[in-house]
């Protein structure tokens, strides 16, 4: 809640600074409007509300995240899925359309490019892959999915993700409530900075990088004011101290020749073609892309499985049918690949937290050239925002689909309707290490413990999915068979 109220006191800070500058430049927007010289382009219908912040604060508002939130039901049902508006400081026009969005993803590198905010790499740093476009990107995507190969996976990544989940699981007790939102996030965390430079959980290092990290990710979500006591300037220092952290790892294993670990680290390190601020920024990026993501979709899971009893009972009788046959066959208590491959049930769970919690709203894209598409024109240089969860939450394209229903993905194929990790060639490299995780943890997790929310809590936007509560839950013991 504070988080929320900050937020909400810098934007009417903005909203009164930009009402100053209305009066200003009313005249001048008037005589020569955006689009003035397009007269002659069929441009989507749509509105470009006021000077320089067009509809940007209604855009972002916060609202539920099971709810496509009042800007696009409103807009959606008044302009259709594809509009125009002025968002982020650019014309820009967003797209419910499924087949406009899988269009824009396809088309990377030649008719559209993506265009983040610059407050973005600010933060995160002009070499990460969220911000970086053509060869360079390209480059950095292969690094990454060298690393994350379904091999080192299975024989390694897995091993890791067991020991990560039990780890946290055993520091649980009965009867006593938990934030899931908290745990997700130490849990995912702890497997990143495990994978990216051989941390262990218990390690005080690991502990203050955990802090850092955090400090950090409130800046992301801030307002981009770098002034004494904000959360942006905050984070920026801790960005400094998460750094400066590798910097020294960097050192030490430069020092020694017989460096064993094979973690991300080493093999950029190893690799050589990147330089240090490359390095320094791909390492931050793996932690936010890595850990972000994964630990709000767990988070999500856990939330809607305890509202849903019957989908909870079918998810711990396939795990429990996977325990049960590793005990008769004398196997080792951790899953291995076959294992997690048996998860049908468990993949569809995944799927759905994923389209009604909506982990990955919308992407920034910019267009290169004109573009044509349904009888509209995107003008060169035009913003264009693809919408993911308004497609996910369109009861023309899903039934019923504000209700958590895992079973509608048995004989469903995810495709141009599904994107949760984006797609294209800027898919997310992560996708499967993000669903092991989830599901391993969800093993551990249902077949020892049962839970029930605690309070009313709900996933909130604001501009990433979070619990103002932290989703507090209740957990009770399950009694062995």
């Amino acid at each position: 809640m504070a988080r929320l109220e900050y937020m909400q006191s810098g934007i009417l800070l903005a909203f009164f600074l930009a009402l100053a500058l209305y009066f200003v430049i009313k005249v001048v927007w008037r005589s020569n409007p955006i689009g003035s010289k397009r007269n002659n382009m069929r441009l989507p219908p749509g509105r470009m509300g006021w000077p320089l912040l067009g509809e940007t604060l209604s855009y972002l508002r916060p609202h539920i995240a099971t709810t496509p939130g009042a800007f696009m039901e409103h807009h959606t049902s008044r302009y259709g899925k594809i509009f125009k508006s002025h968002l982020f400081g650019h014309p820009t026009v967003v797209s419910a359309d499924p087949s406009l969005n899988n269009f824009i993803l396809q088309n990377e590198g030649r008719l559209f490019e993506c265009n983040y905010p610059p407050s973005i790499a600010g933060i995160l740093g002009k070499w990460s892959m969220l911000v970086l476009v053509g060869d360079m990107h390209k480059h950095m995507r292969s690094i990454a999915l060298n690393f994350l190969t379904n091999t080192k996976l299975r024989s390694h990544i897995l091993e890791e993700i067991n020991s990560n989940a039990l780890y946290i699981l055993k520091s649980w007790k009965e009867n006593r409530p938990i934030s899931a939102q908290a745990e997700s996030k130490k849990y995912t965390f702890n497997l990143m900075a495990s994978q990216i430079m051989s941390c262990n959980p218990w390690e005080p290092q690991t502990e203050y990088l955990m802090r850092e990290y955090f400090s950090f990710m409130k800046g992301v979500v801030s307002l981009p004011l770098n002034l004494p006591r904000t959360h942006y300037r905050r984070a920026l220092k801790s960005r400094a101290n998460i750094l400066e952290i590798v910097k020294k790892k960097m050192e030490e294993r430069r020092s020694k020749s017989n460096y064993q670990h094979k973690d991300l680290l080493s093999t950029v390190m190893e690799e050589g073609s990147l330089s240090m601020e490359q390095i320094l920024d791909l390492i931050l990026n793996f932690l936010f892309a890595g850990h972000e993501t994964s630990s709000v979709a767990l988070t999500l899971a856990i939330y809607f499985l305890a509202r849903s009893p019957k989908s909870m009972k079918q998810l711990r009788s396939e795990h429990l049918g996977i325990a049960r046959a590793k005990e008769l066959s004398e196997m080792d208590s951790d899953l291995n690949w076959e294992d997690y491959k048996r998860m049908w049930f468990t993949q569809c769970v995944i799927n759905e937290t994923l389209r009604l919690g909506n982990v990955v709203r919308f992407v920034h894209r910019k267009a290169l050239q004109n573009v044509h598409f349904k009888g509209y024109e995107i003008p060169a240089g035009w913003k264009v925002i693809p919408v993911f969860d308004a497609v996910h939450l369109d009861s023309t394209v899903y039934e019923s689909p504000m209700e958590f229903n895992p079973l509608r993905w048995k004989n469903m194929k995810s495709g141009t309707y599904f994107t949760p990790f984006g797609g294209g060639p800027r898919l997310c490299t992560g996708i499967e290490l993000a669903k092991v995780e989830i599901a391993v943890f969800l093993h551990h997790l249902v077949i020892r413990y049962g839970w029930e929310l605690v309070g009313s809590d709900q996933p909130f936007v604001f501009p990433f999915v979070e619990f103002e509560k932290g989703l507090p839950i209740k957990l009770s013991l399950l009694a062995e068979d």
